[in-house]
């Protein structure tokens, strides 16, 4: 091959004299973007078309391209996953960022506190977080910033409303699907229970509840949200046993917040009022 031939942007010299590539390269290439695709390394394939686009990729080594290749296949599987997390999850607020928190002083809202429950080891170590305050203070919102973080990390979670628990664990019940979707749940790396305590539950979903809290007690992460006093949650589970059973797993190892505020139903941007630590949980810090 010549010297002076024109090399086209996939660095093939073409006999033409035009810097177009080949016919022969071209159907190489389009093979080979469905080979990955069929691999199922889609990341990998994407970077390849763009590098063939990109006339400055010729003045790089194969290995410096093989390696971007690799990378660029390496976050793509990263982002899928991510996403299909975040769509498993069900999160009432899947857009809900802990950046995004309000830290006007308006708003009083600690995000070093925040920031440091969520950058730390409460899902691997199987903590409770609890959250309480009025309606509209931006509980769930909170509750659900937490969940989607720990989504982020590759971590799996699951939001339920406890009101609607009841009536799903009755159908469960018939169809014979409990036992497997109780066992989903106790693999389930941060279960969000949402408006704890908003409703009455019966002798039934009392049982069950204390079955999916006991499977996860030191080992599954729980975010629990309401706006009953925590030291109300005993009355509202009604029978002392298993209500005994129930909060002595919850408590175990717990962070608390208490949003405070007025409410925030009416807020765009749906971010928490004024958050403040329990006693407890400045006892367990500073210890």
């Amino acid at each position: 091959m010549c010297a002076d031939q024109p090399i086209t942007t996939d660095g093939r010299r073409d006999r033409s004299g035009t810097n177009k590539p080949t016919k022969e390269y071209t159907m190489m290439m389009n093979a080979t973007l469905e080979q990955l695709r069929s691999l199922k390394l889609a990341g990998m394939a994407t970077g390849l078309q763009e590098q063939l686009t990109q006339p400055g990729m010729t003045g790089m080594s194969f290995e410096e391209r093989l390696a971007l290749l690799v990378d660029r296949e390496v976050h793509w599987r990263s982002d899928k996953r991510q996403a299909r997390l975040l769509k498993a999850a069900h999160l009432k607020y899947p857009q809900a960022c802990i950046e995004d928190i309000d830290t006007r002083a308006a708003r009083g809202l600690d995000r070093s506190a925040v920031m440091s429950l969520a950058l730390g080891n409460w899902i691997e170590s199987g903590h409770s977080v609890l959250v309480t305050g009025l309606t509209g203070a931006g509980k769930t919102w909170l509750a659900c910033a937490l969940a989607q973080y720990a989504c982020r990390r590759g971590h799996t979670a699951l939001y339920q409303r406890v009101p609607r628990l009841g009536e799903e664990l009755r159908i469960r019940h018939g169809n014979g699907t409990f036992g497997k979707w109780l066992l989903a749940l106790a693999k389930t790396d941060v279960l969000l229970l949402d408006d704890w305590g908003m409703a009455g539950i019966d002798s039934q979903t009392r049982a069950d509840l204390l079955e999916i809290i006991d499977d996860r007690a030191g080992n599954k992460a729980t975010i629990i949200t309401s706006q009953l006093p925590i030291e109300h949650w005993h009355a509202w589970i009604g029978d002392a046993t298993i209500a005994d059973a129930i909060l002595d797993r919850v408590m175990q190892k717990n962070h608390r917040f208490n949003l405070m505020g007025e409410s925030l139903r009416g807020n765009k941007k749906s971010t928490p009022a004024k958050v403040t630590l329990d006693k407890e949980e400045h006892q367990q810090k500073a210890a």
